[in-house]
């Protein structure tokens, strides 16, 4: 019981501090030039960025607590890999294209205190979009989110059923995220 409240206490609260979707100001024009178009992906690609860079860290420092191991049964870690799915989703559809590329790394060198760097940030990226560009996890991720805040006002069986949701989506990954985590094993 501990374990259902503990669980949505945290889905409750990423949903609600935003961990789990990046969104873009309502307040742009209707006809938006060329250069706040791309302030505006620009500033969408960083923050994305830095939602990854957060997991990842988080991700990282309990790979390391673990004994260099990924441990998808482990609820944060699986909290984690959801968040940095979803974080992912603008990779699935701007994997060309080097501008969002580029402020999406940034981001993730700004928030992952560290982990990315400038001299590893195209690897870290180039890992993330092998993840995501040919798979389901992204849509997978954003509809777990949905469905988690749905459930957060029902009942401990919807926590239940999004705890075990997650807890696929983890499983799926845990080979790719292990090696990406293995890579940083020099820090």
């Amino acid at each position: 019981m501990k374990k259902v409240i503990a669980l949505a206490a945290a889905v409750a609260m990423l949903a609600g501090c935003g961990f789990l979707k990046n969104s873009t100001s309502s307040n742009t024009a209707a006809q938006p030039t060329a250069t706040a178009q791309t302030a505006q992906t620009g500033n969408t690609a960083v923050s994305a960025g830095q939602g990854v860079g957060n997991a990842l860290l988080a991700l990282y420092n309990q790979y390391k607590a673990d004994g260099n191991k990924y441990d998808y049964k482990n609820m944060q870690n699986v909290l984690n890999t959801v968040t940095l799915l979803a974080n992912c989703e603008g990779l699935k559809d701007n994997y060309k294209d080097k501008s969002y590329l580029k402020e999406f790394g940034k981001g993730m060198v700004a928030s992952s205190l560290g982990l990315v760097t400038q001299n590893n940030v195209e690897t870290v990226t180039n890992s993330l979009v092998d993840m995501v560009k040919n798979s389901e996890a992204v849509q997978s991720a954003k509809t777990q989110t949905s469905t988690a805040v749905q459930n957060a006002s029902t009942t401990a069986a919807g926590y239940a059923d999004t705890a075990a949701s997650y807890a696929n989506t983890a499983a799926q990954y845990a080979g790719a995220l292990s090696t990406l985590l293995g890579a940083f094993s020099g820090k």
